[in-house]
């Protein structure tokens, strides 16, 4: 292909033509235009005469010049002109290598990343090139094949919710002997880029695509003083931008919806901005999850644990202050200073355990049986927190002074100490400044707290390290230790005003902050997660979706928080017992550095203009430039009458209407299949991103349809195929739903649209399709799909379909209704209270309402598809018995649009005596 600027030629020999059009132009300018004929009887006598100079009128200049213009456009259009034509420049004869980063980073775009990867697949077929497709993120042995096999594979292709990470695995994959490798970056830099590159560049040159978007994700959300901290990130810091933050958790119905929003305004040249939210504790509880408004990335979204919901903290005393006397109480400083952000628990050790708070604080507490010293250790050891105090028991007790107490984090000695008392000597002693390795770091120390009477720790070589907090004399005030995943802290003093002021100060309400109810909100160490397994409950996908986890195997605890994401460990929610951990795309130190490459390395962008033949609209003009050539040439002449004038007006018109608007055509039909859907009756399926479930559903409605057709009144239109992103719903009276456990979640746009759908009179069909191993319910993977697709619908209460329900009679009289599978429970509204039976009447009377929903496994749409000619697509049953299955499943697909075209009309009494006969047959 020769390329002039923007525009290339596929036949540039077909140019040379153009030369000849001086030549065409003189030779039609000494050929005289046709004579007018008039008739005029007087020119009978100049018969005869001969003139001796003759010369010839000519052809008029813009004449001539229309005939050229026509000439050099049909040439021009045949040598096969494209505007915008793609570059093969760098192309070559060899094998081709496409390889794709596949990552998270590149989801938002990744429909301009498939379509790119499509054309140069089409490339390389014009070549005649053998290609290659390597993921990067999930790396299988790549086998170089025909362009238009490898293209089949595309719609298979996903982001993965990680980077690539092991270079050595891809480089041992790669495949043997030299080819050209084309790189789709996702923009970001990675550890093994530069490992990779290597790789590549070992087996041949290496371009690489990529796009300048910029890339923004979020790091994990953080409660700090009082409120929530989520932090974006981004890959240029540029100039400023803001984005919109949303917390996504659920409604007090259990409905997914946004519960807040935020706007991080990046500065110029920042690479972080960071909101707070400010949520009340409820609410905070109900969040699942923070995403960037409009970015469609498991980076864009972090997702939450139990970090930022409200603590349960357990409170227990040893004694209760006098009636009266509150200021003497062991707990009324720790009410008044946890009260704001946690929810209290009051009662004995055997009550509270149960609740399994977070915080349980024992004020003075010495002595505890063995069974509720078992329940504490198995309670901390799942992660729980012991907050202890000291007092009088403590100090006379004989706890913790030979041995440890495993409740104790270090021996005491016998008595305590007294410093600044009326029989003591010496003045009362003061905070030291917390060191940097204590939760306390960062607390200001006020001066006036003083300490008048303390326990006293024995020294032990585990001392040091477990001492977050001593007094000026090096002294411990606060003790740690941890116990499995959980951990054991003592206050070396009262936890009212009796021993010290620590109490009245605003030092101890921080200092139980950090402790009580900030201290789970960190991340925990691998250390701390030791000998643990997480089951995974839901993973996310590329594009930010989240899902069941259905069988998926645990994870060791320490790999939960230490090791990268990738096949192994998908980013999700992992629980353990009654704890839960969300492991995100991100971590909270992570940055975002954008992917530079080598100066002999070619970088092109992802989107370019797309194609365009030009070859129909120059051949298009051609004939238009002859027809007026034509029509002017009759005029010249004398001979374009009055009809024929008319005619060719309305011949130049249609040609003119028909070739400036073919470019626009495909445009203007667009709309055509909702606009025939608005005009007839149209039975839909949802797509579920599964072709093969797709393309069942599609021919299960084709085949539903032309049973309608030739059984009743009812003449539905070819199904049609709902994307519940893009399509408009009210047209489709009923929309067939179904389940694959890997279809993903509508978005909050589409829910709505649905509820919507629901509440004007739309009914869906859900049909898991696995009415072959299970009932209704959440046994199988698309039940529990199902139910996670169904939450947010406003859907009503549902019962299994009673045997007076109107599907049973709208058309046909049925009792059961199976599909490809047979004898599942099928649901349905569930009938008003109200809903009596008349005497006389054989069904009740239940108005005229369509039940919204229904839902079942019998796998319908199996049963009711046809292929092409008209045959059955898959087999029902066995025999005769199969063939009879697949007529009642048809029959009950009659009875549904029935149903929903006219109601419940057959509960009126006029239909009484015809369904008594027939019942009676």
């Amino acid at each position: 292909m020769m390329v002039l600027g923007p525009i290339g030629f596929a036949a540039p020999w077909l140019l040379i033509a153009l030369v000849a059009l001086p030549i065409l132009w003189l030779i039609l300018r000494a050929i005289p235009p046709a004579p007018i004929r008039q008739r005029f009887p007087g020119v009978a006598l100049l018969l005869g005469l001969q003139d001796d100079e003759s010369v010839s009128d000519r052809t008029p200049w813009w004449l001539l010049l229309i005939r050229m213009l026509a000439v050099a456009a049909m040439i021009i259009g045949l040598a096969g002109p494209v505007l915008n034509p793609e570059d093969d420049g760098t192309a070559g004869d060899g094998p081709l290598l496409i390889a794709v980063d596949g990552s998270w980073a590149g989801a938002a775009r990744w429909a301009r990343l498939t379509e790119a990867v499509d054309s140069e697949l089409r490339r390389a077929g014009a070549a005649g090139r053998q290609v290659a497709l390597l993921d990067l993120g999930d790396p299988q042995q790549p086998a170089f094949r025909a362009a238009n096999a490898v293209a089949t594979t595309l719609p298979g292709l996903a982001p993965s919710p990680w980077q690539p990470s092991d270079a050595d695995a891809i480089a041992n994959v790669l495949p043997d002997g030299g080819f050209e490798t084309v790189w789709y970056s996702d923009a970001l830099d990675y550890p093994a880029r530069a490992d990779l590159l290597a790789a590549f560049q070992s087996r041949g040159p290496v371009r690489v695509v990529q796009s300048a978007t910029e890339i923004i994700a979020l790091t994990p959300a953080a409660y700090v003083d009082g409120v929530v901290e989520v932090t974006a990130i981004r890959s240029d810091a540029g100039p400023e931008r803001g984005v919109s933050i949303l917390a996504q958790g659920r409604d007090p119905a259990g409905n997914a919806t946004i519960l807040a929003s935020a706007n991080a305004v990046f500065d110029m040249g920042a690479a972080t901005a960071t909101t707070s939210l400010s949520l009340p504790a409820e609410l905070r509880a109900r969040v699942t999850r923070f995403e960037v408004a409009n970015a469609r990335s498991a980076g864009a979204v972090t997702l939450v644990d139990d970090s930022l919901r409200r603590r349960e903290i357990a409170l227990i005393a040893g004694r209760e202050g006098r009636e009266g006397l509150e200021l003497l109480s062991p707990l009324h400083y720790l009410e008044r200073a946890l009260a704001p952000n946690a929810d209290l628990l009051r009662g004995s050790l055997t009550d509270v355990l149960p609740a399994n708070p977070d915080v349980i604080a024992l004020a003075d507490v010495a002595t505890l049986s063995e069974g509720e010293t078992e329940a504490i250790l198995d309670w901390v050891d799942q992660g729980g927190l012991l907050l202890r105090f000291a007092g009088p028991r403590v100090a006379a007790s004989d706890i913790s002074r030979g041995d440890e107490d495993p409740l104790m984090p270090v021996r005491l000695r016998a008595g305590g100490r007294s410093v600044g008392g009326a029989m003591s000597w010496g003045s009362p002693k003061t905070l030291a400044p917390f060191r940097e390795n204590s939760p306390f770091f960062g607390l200001a120390v006020p001066e006036d707290v003083a300490i008048t009477a303390q326990v006293m720790a024995q020294p032990d070589p585990t001392l040091a390290e477990r001492v977050i907090a001593e007094l000026s004399d090096g002294t411990p005030l606060v003790t740690r230790k941890r116990e499995g995943q959980g951990q054991i802290v003592l206050f070396h003093v009262t936890a009212n005003a009796e021993w010290s002021s620590l109490p009245l100060s605003g030092l101890f309400v921080e200092m139980l902050e950090r402790l009580a109810v900030s201290a789970t909100s960190s991340s925990p160490e691998a250390g701390d997660l030791e000998g643990t397994i997480w089951t995974p409950e839901v993973v996310m996908d590329g594009f930010g979706a989240l899902r069941d986890a259905g069988a998926m195997p645990g994870v060791p605890g320490p790999a939960l928080v230490s090791e990268p994401t990738g096949p192994g460990l998908l980013p999700g929610v992992y629980v353990s017992g009654d704890r839960a951990l969300a492991r995100n795309v991100l971590t909270a130190d992570a940055t975002l550095e954008p992917a530079t490459w080598p100066t002999d390395v070619p970088v092109s962008g992802l989107v370019a203009a797309p194609e365009r033949p030009l070859g129909g609209l120059l051949l298009a003009a051609a004939i238009g430039l002859l027809l007026a050539d034509v029509l002017a040439s009759l005029a010249l002449s004398g001979r374009l009458t009055g009809r024929v004038r008319a005619t060719a007006g309305a011949l130049i018109a249609a040609i003119a209407l028909t070739g400036f608007t073919a470019p626009d055509a495909h445009a203007q039909d667009e709309p055509t299949d909702e606009i025939a859907a608005a005009a007839e009756v149209v039975l839909a399926h949802v797509l579920t991103g599964n072709s093969e479930v797709d393309e069942v559903a599609e021919a299960g409605l084709r085949g539903l349809s032309d049973t309608l057709f030739f059984r009743t009144s009812v003449e539905p239109a070819p199904p049609f195929a709902v994307d519940l992103e893009m399509d408009e719903l009210a047209f489709f009276p009923i929309l067939y739903w179904p389940v694959t456990p890997d279809q993903p979640r509508p978005s909050q746009e589409a829910y709505a649209k649905l509820n919507d759908y629901l509440r004007s009179g739309g009914l869906i069909l859900f049909d898991t399709r696995d009415g072959d191993i299970a009932g209704f319910g959440a046994a199988t993977p698309n039940g529990r799909k199902l139910r996670d697709l169904a939450a947010p619908l406003d859907i009503p209460a549902l019962e299994p379909v009673p045997r007076d329900h109107v599907l049973t009679r709208t058309f046909y009289l049925l009792q059961d209704f199976p599909g490809r599978h047979q004898g599942g429970e099928i649901w349905v509204e569930a009938a008003p209270p109200g809903a009596e039976q008349v005497e006389g009447m054989p069904f009740r009377n239940l108005n005229d309402g369509v039940t919204p929903v229904v839902i079942g496994g019998n796998d319908w749409a199996a049963a009711w598809a046809v292929t092409s000619s008209g045959q059955a697509m898959l087999p029902v049953g066995r025999g005769f018995g199969g063939e009879r299955q697949r007529e009642l499943a048809y029959r009950f697909g009659v009875n549904l649009v029935m149903h929903v075209l006219t109601g419940n009309y057959k509960s009126d009494q006029v239909h009484v005596p015809a369904l008594l006969d027939r019942l009676g047959q």
